[in-house]
């Protein structure tokens, strides 16, 4: 694989203050498509910049643009893993099927990807909470007007120093069930990861900021009866001891991290279910001291505990708005296998140095 190295570095910013996504390192994947030239192009490793696109490029008038999310991490040894990106880019294929944007070969992309992050291994933070954060994304690039999958595209990995995605970090938010606008429908694109789900996501967030609240908890777009997920996040819930998640049925994000929190709580004999959750339901639990906890699982904040919902201007608080039992013992078991504390019993970690 090609390998163009910047001629300056950055400076490394102070890791024991990282927000997030507001840093990215000195290199890059980029890998193009090109029908006309029989499909991809090798990757290859060049220094952070700037893209160079038509104004008639498709991704900016048709929105042929999907992405991915993981993590990397290195232990007190200096040993650098990542967390199930096979995984993500099973996902992220999958994604481009349903936008009719080309599929890749998968361990291709995860070869370059250990050796960019082999790369930047300086990068990477070791602080409580801190990881490399890793953004794989994909969108058309052909000039065109007209409606019509694009023949051209731009496959790109960049990578970036995170601390907690939420600034309180594992202080409990306090999520809206917005009852007017939805994010997707069944057979749409909710269960792809494409920009467009997020762009369509933003304008109920926004309300629920200007109401006080971190996040919306959306439901589905035919009854506005069931809850779904939130915008950045995959919910739960513990209800009368049953840790209870909406069930994937087309319009729902199958999240990487909602996954290995399934695991992890049926290979631990907790009981679990995956089905539909009615607003009514939860409101029900939350009046007679039935919603233990609730909590959010999602690659950039890992778990996220809810300690409050607000559901047409009436607040339930759970669990006194502290996180609850399982939610603390979810995100230690999580992020201790990420990070090598605990054994992987799952195949989830993959080595890079």
């Amino acid at each position: 694989m090609k390998i163009t190295k910047a001629t300056e570095l950055k400076q490394k910013p102070d890791f024991t203050k990282l927000s997030f996504g507001k840093i990215f390192t000195d290199h890059m994947i980029t890998m193009e498509y090109d029908e006309s030239k029989g499909g991809w192009a090798e990757p290859e490793i060049v220094p952070y910049g700037r893209f160079d696109i038509n104004p008639a490029s498709c991704v900016l008038h048709y929105g042929q643009g999907i992405f991915e999310g993981l993590k990397a991490y290195k232990n007190a040894e200096g040993r650098i893993t990542m967390f199930r990106p096979t995984d993500n880019f099973k996902r992220m294929n999958k994604s481009a099927t349903r936008l009719c944007m080309p599929t890749f070969d998968i361990d291709v992309v995860v070869d370059a990807l250990k050796q960019l992050v082999l790369l930047e291994q300086d990068w990477i933070p070791t602080a409580v909470g801190t990881s490399l954060y890793i953004r794989p994304f994909m969108i058309g690039n052909e000039d065109f007007l007209g409606v019509h999958p694009s023949k051209k595209y731009i496959f790109s990995i960049i990578l970036s120093p995170v601390g907690s995605y939420y600034s309180g970090g594992l202080t409990p938010t306090k999520i809206m069930i917005e009852d007017q606008l939805t994010r997707a429908s069944n057979g749409g694109t909710g269960e792809a990861k494409c920009s467009g789900n997020y762009a369509a996501s933003l304008l109920g967030a926004e309300k629920a900021k200007k109401l006080g609240y971190d996040q919306v908890l959306w439901l589905d777009a035919a009854e506005k009866k069931y809850v779904e997920e939130v915008g950045a996040m995959n919910i739960f819930f513990v209800i009368d001891g049953t840790v209870v998640t909406p069930m994937l049925d087309g319009s729902i994000l199958a999240g990487i991290t909602r996954n290995s929190a399934l695991q992890i709580l049926r290979k631990n004999g907790y009981k679990v279910e995956e089905r539909h959750v009615s607003v009514k339901e939860i409101l029900e639990a939350g009046k007679n001291g039935k919603l233990e906890e609730a909590f959010g699982t999602g690659t950039a904040a890992v778990i996220s505990p809810v300690g409050v919902i607000a559901y047409k201007g009436k607040e339930v608080v759970i669990n006194e708005n502290k996180m609850g039992k399982i939610t603390e013992y979810l995100y230690d078991q999580i992020t201790g296998i990420q990070t090598e504390r605990y054994n992987d019993e799952f195949g989830w970690v993959v080595g890079v140095k």
